[in-house]
């Protein structure tokens, strides 16, 4: 597995792609797979996980959704493993950068940036062959890496400009 190929095949192929369409992609993609290539795309993804469990992106989640729970900010992390690399990065290096999305995934017509057990599907398949489990990995540290953000409306709208004027609080 490279780096090139993990990313084509988790990157959603337009921004408001459902989750369905979106999960059942990439498990068609990964039931080709052996069983060590599996393992390697489940390591590449944890690797992602942990890159982009920190407070700065939990905001971004915060100022868009609400989201206010580990379980929540793991599905807005799939999501935003899913934009692709560069929009991966680009959110990374500066969250707010998240406003310049041209489109969101929608749930009652509401932005819903998130991708339930987009994390799993590669240990699902690997557990329904073998009837073993992956190795865990845990998909962050005990807290997010950085400075807790501020959930007061005039510091997100702070640091969070762009994203705070699209989803007005």
């Amino acid at each position: 597995m490279t780096e090139e190929l993990y990313w084509q095949w988790v990157t959603r192929t337009t921004p408001g792609q459902d989750q369905g369409s979106l999960a059942a992609q990439l498990r068609t993609r990964l039931q080709d797979l052996g069983n060590e290539e599996l393992a390697a795309f489940d390591k590449w993804f944890g690797q992602q996980m942990r890159r982009c469990y920190h407070w700065d992106l939990w905001g971004a989640a915060y100022v868009i959704t609400g989201c206010d729970t580990d379980y929540g900010f793991a599905e807005f992390r799939c999501f935003l493993i899913s934009l692709g690399q560069a929009r991966f990065e680009a959110a990374l290096a500066d969250p707010d950068s998240l406003a310049a999305l041209e489109a969101w995934p929608l749930m009652d017509e509401y932005a819903y940036p998130f991708v339930e057990d987009y994390d799993l599907i590669a240990g699902q398949l690997y557990e329904e062959r073998t009837g073993h489990e992956l190795p865990f990995v845990p998909s962050g540290q005990a807290k997010p890496a950085g400075k807790q953000f501020s959930n007061r409306p005039k510091d997100l709208r702070r640091q969070y400009p762009r994203l705070a004027a699209m989803f007005p609080f």
